[in-house]
């Protein structure tokens, strides 16, 4: 078979993500299901991400058809060909194995049906079914049919994220330098390094002979990171990471903050707390807003009664559970006596922030490896001066069907921001919960 062309089957799930996927696979051909189409279609009128992109792609789609006939393919500029396929749509060589006629199924004997007409050929091509869908990559390779994963939109591979800080191995005196002078020379200490990353330097001989240091906005020097001895609204940092984090936030030349790390590690409760102590106690920013998407864990749970605030409660919980903790109160109404007295504090849904400008003030943004990266764009875009963002979230429990911790939001932000100056970020790594919500999280 000729390797150097190839046929690639596009599923609905690699459009929905990205509609310039048509475009991604050149100068090979692209083969688009009919059945593809129509799912696309049913998508449009959802005024979410997805609907946005399924109304995207059917605008590319239809600004093809000025090049010829869909149906009979049309040619791209870097060579590519592109085609909605009619016909192949037998399911005489699936039947034995899936014989229900869903949707998946007949987009796998479009391609199983191209490949085997191909391996008729004499030169024939290999067919290649590319779907964001696991289950359908699984169903592919029960009739020997090449299946992958749509990798562009990937923007780190496994293991390889930032994480905000590193381990440096650092003799004796030059921690003695650090605690002295309270300065070093990132280049006498590490070949390489970020703005605003942190530095845990040791002793290799004295494991007990340590320090934390924090890189400058222009990554040339060193300063050592000592902590708060105060609490923070009760909250004080019980790990380096959190020492970190805390760093970050109290700090307000650095206006976008990244945090990641699994259920209990701390990053919500340390982010209100911080948030509170600079809006109430020291007025750098004028109002704090706490906001999440509205994307349901399980089964939604559909239309609720009463306004606006009793609609949301359900969804922002965990952010009133922490609020709960920090003020001390122990029923609902005495939290919400509170933040209607405190008017500076805003909880708003994600659905309610995007269009609106935000100036000097301090946002949180939960759950933030649910939103796209479109969405963080139009997020981040609106920010107004004086204002500082707090993107947060886990990127290992992701509820939006077409993201992976891969492909999110909160990834993208992270990666795209590390090398500047206005950004800082933390992955933190241990639990503070409890003891069994540390060992869920590493188990389950």
């Amino acid at each position: 078979m000729d390797e150097a062309k190839r046929i690639y089957v596009l599923d609905t799930s690699v459009l929905l993500q990205d509609p310039s996927s048509i475009y991604q696979f050149q100068p090979h051909e692209v083969v688009i299901p009919a059945i593809v189409l129509e799912e696309v279609d049913a998508k449009k009128r959802q005024m979410d991400e997805v609907g946005h992109n399924a109304r995207r792609i059917a605008r590319m789609i239809d600004q093809l058809r000025e090049g010829g006939k869909l149906h009979q393919g049309v040619l791209l500029d870097r060579g590519g060909f592109i085609r909605i396929e009619l016909n192949h749509r037998s399911f005489h060589h699936l039947k034995h194995a899936f014989a229900d006629r869903t949707n998946d199924n007949r987009i796998i004997a479009v391609a199983l049906n191209l490949q085997l007409e191909e391996n008729e050929k004499a030169a024939g091509r290999k067919v290649i079914l590319v779907s964001k869908d696991a289950i359908v990559r699984v169903k592919a390779d029960a009739f020997d049919l090449q299946s992958e994963d749509f990798l562009n939109e990937r923007i780190v591979e496994k293991d390889e994220g930032y994480m905000g800080y590193v381990h440096v191995e650092s003799d004796p005196e030059m921690l003695t330098q650090l605690f002295q002078t309270r300065t070093l020379q990132t280049r006498d200490v590490v070949s390489s390094c970020y703005p605003h990353q942190f530095l845990l330097l040791q002793d290799p001989l004295k494991r007990s002979s340590s320090a934390l240091a924090k890189v400058d906005a222009l990554g040339q020097t060193l300063s050592p990171v000592t902590g708060r001895d105060e609490a923070i609204w009760g909250i004080q940092a019980r790990n380096v990471q959190q020492k970190m984090v805390l760093e970050l936030l109290l700090n307000k030349d650095i206006p976008l903050v990244t945090l990641v790390g699994k259920a209990g590690t701390g990053k919500t409760l340390l982010s209100l707390a911080a948030g509170l102590f600079q809006t109430e106690d020291m007025h750098a920013y004028r109002k704090m807003v706490v906001t999440r998407p509205l994307v349901p864990l399980g089964k939604d749970i559909g239309y609720l009664p009463g306004e606006k605030e009793e609609k949301l409660r359900p969804w922002m919980q965990p952010i009133y559970d922490n609020l709960d903790f920090l003020f001390g109160t122990k029923k609902q109404v005495e939290l919400d006596r509170i933040l209607s007295g405190m008017g500076a504090i805003q909880i708003e849904a994600l659905t309610y922030i995007r269009g609106r400008s935000m100036p000097d003030q301090y946002m949180i943004i939960d759950e933030a490896q649910n939103l796209t990266k479109h969405e963080v764009k139009t997020i981040l875009t609106r920010v107004g001066e004086r204002s500082k963002v707090v993107l947060m979230g886990d990127p290992e429990q992701i509820d939006h069907p077409y993201l992976d911790e891969y492909t999110n939001g909160l990834t993208y932000a992270v990666e795209t921001f590390k090398e500047e100056a206005l950004s800082g970020h933390v992955k933190l790594v241990k639990g503070e919960r409890s003891t069994l919500a540390q060992l869920a999280a590493d188990l389950l």
